[in-house]
């Protein structure tokens, strides 16, 4: 990105996510969801990052929060209740503590102490101030400096005490300051939830919506009916004040407001290194859904008090901590393009092709757009910036298109009136759009089916099942579409889940590079077998690009196909056509941008040079097409047939009838050991 072009995108940024805020923050009217608008957030802070001059003071990682309410009346904190920079990736934490070793010029102290992790509550933060031990006063965060005194509703809440226990370990100064969260239990929220239905009214979004709206209620009755929740975690006392009554730690705060009182977090943990902050972080996300209450990720502290207060503020944010976030059900991101794909029925599905996201765990590349109706639902145009959403076992989907990023160069999308697949022409069925050729959904799929068969591109765990359902689901159209799919785009499908989706991939790639014949094989050309693929291969000595096969087989007239061994009229005519297709050769260049790779066998006079073979039997070490690969790997031949110019016939398990017609022509016959040796 260009400096001019990072200077655009980050006004955008600024001017959307103020607006964002406002609507939230202000005006309990959250337009987005805090996931996405956390993507949002994060992308600025990169740009920021990367572009330092582009930071301005009214920038959204400037501030902390949108102005309070009018409603209540306004109370100025004795100290900045500070926000927290996000972190959403193990780089990103690792990448925020070298920040804060740099800026201190030294490493920090490790123990088993080194890390504090606090579950991140998805609540509302407030600050409660008491004088001689009886609570005086309670405050929503506001913007950081500025709150809202809603004492009266924090009353409400059992879990935050009128008057402090008695401290036997430390002694108090007369005003003490503590801050933390009110929040909703999942069940709560459902029992609101139900009421809510009951009598007809709106049901809520979220825990988070209701906790804020409950805190700021003017009749303190309709907060208690609430049953609100609340966990304390900080002390409002300078550094010198904690060290005279001992407190040295983070964690150690969190003891002494236990002690008076107060609820705290028993999940949150001291962690020795940052893999055991990763750990920690990955356990909470994996079994969040067991928490009687909503998180959204960690906190991570450097726990020791007296770092943390040499790594000082940066903007308005505190440098020893950090939020690790878990991985957002939705994000914000772009669409680069809209392919369509071309179903099992011939049914036309467009499908968005997007800057690759982490939504739900995973990266994303693709989102179905379903039909040309859904698309006009939304106004989406090429280019558009919008929000993605995965949730459980929904395939990633498009909701919401950001108009206000639109800069004038998206483009229109329609739906093509020739089929991708064989250029029939385009018919109009309800709201689908339809191949006129009834066979080509068919025809297309079992193209696909031998192009990851064994003998081409020997995708293992590629089955009919599943590409019907990549077919189906708009993630594929064609072959070359196989490359572009990440786990993410895969993941949610009918028996899949994360591991068989990573495994998928893995193979996905690993398959990416491969051999001349095979590759000429996968491309289900008219009459062109196996042995016509090798005939085919066997003038390229090295490696070779798939451009250049484009080249060199365009060039090719029929006269010269004629020329090769066993290649007549017919699969002559037929490679000859096949090459000239201009879908054909665009299929492939699409394959080559994919990251196909194309490998011909090295021809350097190898030890079974004027060598035959027939294979005849079941191998035990080697598939059949696996043993054919090593002969011709080593100049030999293999035929299909034996004859008394085979040098050897290979005998395997239960052999056929290859192997009395080898003793009766005297051929020489080895069994798999010595077949192996001499591969050796």
């Amino acid at each position: 990105m260009t400096k001019e072009e990072a200077k655009a995108r980050v006004l955008k940024l600024k001017e959307a996510i103020n607006r964002y805020r406002y609507s939230y923050h202000v005006l309990d009217k959250p337009l987005i969801s805090d996931e996405a608008l956390d993507s949002l957030k994060k992308e600025l802070f990169d740009l920021e990052v990367e572009f330092s001059d582009l930071v301005t003071a009214d920038s959204p990682t400037q501030r902390v929060a949108g102005k309070p309410l009018k409603d209540f009346k306004k109370v100025r904190h004795i100290e900045p209740m500070r926000s927290l920079n996000d972190a959403f990736s193990e780089k990103d934490v690792t990448d925020w503590l070298t920040r804060v070793e740099n800026f201190l010029g030294r490493k920090i102290k490790t123990d088993e102490k080194t890390f504090y992790c606090e579950l991140k509550i998805d609540g509302l933060a407030i600050e409660l101030e008491y004088e001689q031990g009886l609570l005086k006063a309670g405050a929503t965060r506001g913007d950081g400096v500025i709150g809202e005194d809603v004492t009266q509703n924090l009353k409400t809440i059992e879990a935050i005490p009128l008057r402090l226990h008695k401290s036997f370990k430390y002694d108090l100064p007369k005003n003490l300051i503590v801050r933390g969260e009110v929040f909703l239990t999942k069940k709560e929220f459902e029992r609101i939830n139900r009421t809510q239905k009951k009598s007809g009214e709106k049901l809520y979004a979220n825990p988070r919506n209701v906790a804020a709206g409950s805190i700021r209620q003017l009749d303190p009755k309709i907060t208690a009916s609430r049953k609100l929740d609340s966990f304390q975690y900080d002390v409002v006392l300078s550094d010198e004040d904690l060290k005279q009554r001992g407190i040295r730690h983070h964690s150690e705060e969190h003891d002494l407001l236990h002690e008076l009182g107060f609820k705290i977090n028993k999940n949150n943990r001291t962690c020795a290194t940052l893999k055991d902050v990763l750990t920690f972080r990955d356990y909470w996300e994996k079994y969040r859904e067991k928490l009687p209450y909503e998180v959204d990720g960690i906190v991570v502290f450097i726990n020791r008090n007296a770092d943390f207060e040499a790594a000082g503020t940066v903007g308005k944010a505190p440098r020893g901590a950090i939020a690790y976030k878990f991985s957002p059900r939705e994000a914000a991101t772009q669409v680069q393009g809209i392919n369509v794909q071309v179903g099992r029925t011939g049914v036309l599905t467009p499908v968005a092709v997007l800057k690759p996201v982490t939504v739900g765990g995973v990266t994303i590349s693709h989102a179905t757009l379903h039909n040309a109706d859904e698309i006009k639902r939304l106004d989406l145009k090429i280019g558009d910036t919008v929000i993605v959403t995965r949730a459980g076992d929904v395939i990633p989907k498009i909701t919401k298109v950001l108009k206000e990023f639109r800069i004038g160069k998206e483009k229109e999308f329609h739906m093509p009136k020739a089929c991708p697949i064989d250029a029939s022409p385009v018919m109009r069925d309800g709201v689908a759009y339809k191949c006129s050729n009834k066979r080509c959904g068919a025809r297309n799929r079992e193209g696909i089916y031998h192009f990851v068969s064994r003998g081409a591109f020997n995708i293992e765990g590629l089955g009919p099942k599943i590409i019907d359902r990549l077919l189906d689901e708009g993630l594929i159209s064609d072959a070359a579409d196989i490359f572009t799919l990440k786990e993410g785009d895969i993941e949610v499908l009918p028996r899949f889940g994360e591991k068989s989706a990573e495994n998928l991939i893995e193979e996905v790639e690993l398959k990416k590079k491969i051999m001349l014949p095979r590759f000429l094989y996968s491309l289900g050309i008219l009459h062109v077998g196996e042995e016509t693929a090798i005939t085919l291969s066997q003038e390229f000595h090295h490696v070779v690009t798939i451009s250049k096969i484009i080249q060199h087989f365009r060039n090719l007239s029929l006269d010269d196909l004629s020329q090769f061994k066993d290649i007549g009229p017919k699969i002559g005519e037929s490679i000859h056509d096949w090459f000239r297709d201009k879908r054909n050769e665009d299929f492939l260049h699409r394959l080559e941008r994919n990251g196909v790779e194309l490998e011909a066998p090295a021809r350097k006079n190898g030890k079974l040079a004027g060598k035959t073979f027939v294979l005849t039997g079941t191998l035990e070490t080697l598939e059949r097409n696996e043993a054919k690969e090593k002969i011709r790997a080593l100049d030999g031949e293999v035929s299909e047939s034996v004859s008394k110019k085979t040098d050897y016939v290979v005998v395997g398990v239960e052999p056929g009838s290859k192997f009395e017609k080898a003793k009766k022509l005297d051929v020489k016959i080895i069994e798999e050991k010595e077949f192996i040796e001499l591969l050796k």
